[in-house]
């Protein structure tokens, strides 16, 4: 009996994953009740990031869903604690819920758009480059998680057509090709990854901790671009030159090829698909384009929470395209409700992070500091934190507990502007080290494309390993220099 429940629990995962994860449940109520609870949280907080690192081993839901249960069950937090964040947190769920099943409806214009684009270029410097800028673009005015759902539908189109053409070689050459091709696509979409925080570092709509910090602060937008452009410029500059630069020295991890067979089965598929164009395909395409224009003024000019444009943008595309049944539907949420599952489970664990305090004594030692080393400071606790937690939480404790310090009378209004600037950007440009910070990064790394390309955790730090150190200096010299 106890072999077939230890079978079944958690599946098919390996077994010393399986015992890891029993360790952790035993250890826990331990340290809570014998240390202390907030060295138990500190704890929690590092086994769920485990869960996360080995996703591809067992997707994070049950393993740190199970840790989420037993910190509510303990007293590390409570029901009434993870329900507020969860409703703290509702533009997200919506967000992920709507928006991305909506980019399913888009997907055959998107992936015609950004297929044209992929084979006019053939270098890999300037294609890496285009998707990083266009990533950049789009995402200082769309959501970066919508944009990801998109660059993750065209990549994983690409990766279906490279198999019609790998089954008909030999089998020695395509697993080498299928591999090169692969680390091709892990090395494109993690050019627009960076570039969706590159972009999201620029206006107050780019992230949401942008806009919350916006909102505190009562910063307009053209107010918000000035104020953060000091430092958010020079790195996202920065962040961009570095992309072309590390496929020409093929830094390790970059530099991978597109082989000549693989990008004619993708200009052929494209060629094919514009050209046998029905009557009604015609149609189909000429309607998502005019919906995706909408959508870009739609989210552009924030008219709603970007979830409610995501069910809008549902039925407006189910309605002209005869989408009538159920099962129309079903497709659409295959990719967005798992991780939507995942986020209400992160959200359990930042309800811990609340409720014990646990980065009080960081907030605490800034504020040791004065002057220019109390923004380095900020900026390395802010960067510090967010590598390991939700860099959307991490905004919000900072900015709260500055804006008691100023409301006490602490600084004056023109250095709370200088913190409430570092707050942002340090949250915004070293989180980009892990996927645990930018909520773009996880929903990548959780996506159905990932273990298609072999696209870890660690792989994902690796790559982006280059940039956090690249865009953190940046604006830390930014910081020094000009502030």
């Amino acid at each position: 009996m106890e072999s077939v429940v230890f079978e079944n629990f958690l599946g098919k995962a390996p077994r010393w994953y399986k015992m890891t994860i029993l360790a952790f449940l035993a250890l826990n109520p331990l340290v809570f009740f014998l240390v202390s609870p907030f060295v138990a949280g500190w704890l929690l907080l590092m086994e769920f990031i485990f869960t996360l690192a080995l996703a591809l081993k067992c997707y994070p839901v049950p393993s740190g869903g199970l840790l989420a249960l037993e910190a509510v069950a303990i007293g590390l937090t409570t029901p009434g604690g993870v329900y507020k964040e969860v409703a703290g947190n509702l533009p997200v769920l919506l967000l992920l819920i709507f928006m991305v099943a909506g980019i399913y409806y888009l997907k055959d214009v998107i992936f015609l758009v950004f297929t044209r684009a992929f084979i006019s270029v053939r270098d890999k410097r300037l294609l890496s480059f285009l998707f990083c800028l266009i990533s950049a673009t789009l995402s200082a005015f769309l959501d970066a998680l919508t944009l990801m759902a998109v660059i993750i539908a065209v990549c994983f189109n690409f990766f279906a057509i490279y198999h019609r053409v790998a089954s008909f070689v030999s089998k020695a050459d395509a697993t080498a090709e299928m591999e090169e091709f692969k680390g091709f696509l892990r090395n494109i979409i993690m050019h627009g990854a960076v570039g969706t925080a590159l972009g999201g570092t620029l206006t107050m709509v780019g992230e949401p901790q942008n806009l919350l910090i916006a909102s505190k602060m009562g910063w307009s937008f053209s107010e918000f671009f000035i104020r953060c452009s000091i430092i958010s410029l020079p790195v996202a500059v920065v962040g961009l030159l570095t992309c072309p630069f590390l496929e020409a020295v093929k830094f390790p991890g970059f530099g991978h090829r597109l082989s000549e067979k693989a990008y004619a089965a993708i200009k052929r598929d494209y060629e094919e698909k514009f050209t046998q164009m029905s009557r009604q395909t015609r149609y189909q395409y000429a309607a998502q384009a005019v919906v995706a224009g909408l959508l870009f003024l739609a989210l552009g000019f924030h008219v709603a929470e970007i979830g409610l444009i995501g069910i809008c943008l549902i039925i407006v595309l189910s309605a002209f395209k005869g989408l009538t049944r159920e099962h129309d539907f079903a497709e659409a949420f295959n990719n967005a409700m798992p991780f939507a599952a995942l986020i209400v489970v992160f959200f359990a664990i930042l309800a811990v992070v609340h409720d014990q305090n646990l980065v009080v004594p960081l907030i605490r030692w800034v504020f040791s500091f004065s002057g220019q080393a109390q923004l380095l400071a900020l900026y390395l606790a802010n960067g510090t934190l967010s590598l390991i937690s939700d860099n959307v939480f991490i905004a919000s404790v900072f900015i709260n507990e500055i804006e008691q310090a100023f409301n006490q009378g602490a600084f004056s209004r023109d250095w709370y502007d200088k913190l409430a600037v570092i707050v942002n950007m340090g949250t915004n440009v070293p989180a980009v080290a892990t996927p645990n910070g930018q909520a773009a990064f996880l929903f990548l790394l959780t996506s159905s494309l990932a273990p298609l390309i072999n696209l870890s955790y660690w792989q994902m730090v690796k790559l982006a390993f280059p940039y956090t150190v690249v865009m953190s200096l940046t604006g830390a010299a930014a910081i020094y220099l000009f502030m």
